[in-house]
């Protein structure tokens, strides 16, 4: 029998706050730290989860003064 192998799967309760833990092995595979920035996308299979971006490889995070809408318009394109 030629059996495909899945990690296992690993689970947590949401609380009345709607708030959840995040199980051991999951944070230390992502190399999750408190303040990090989760994110979650709808996919066809359900819900991803990744560590997001911190955006320190974005030349342009620093630059808040290019964050109007009209320089949105104007550099849309590239």
């Amino acid at each position: 029998m030629n059996r495909q192998s899945r990690p296992p799967a690993a689970f947590s309760k949401v609380s009345v706050k709607s708030q959840t833990v995040i199980p051991r092995e999951i944070r230390e595979r992502l190399g999750l730290k408190p303040g990090d920035t989760l994110r979650y996308r709808m996919t066809k299979d359900g819900v991803l989860l990744d560590k997001a971006d911190d955006g320190r490889d974005d030349p342009f995070v620093s630059f808040s003064e290019w964050q109007s809408d009209a320089d949105e318009k104007a550099y849309d394109v590239l």
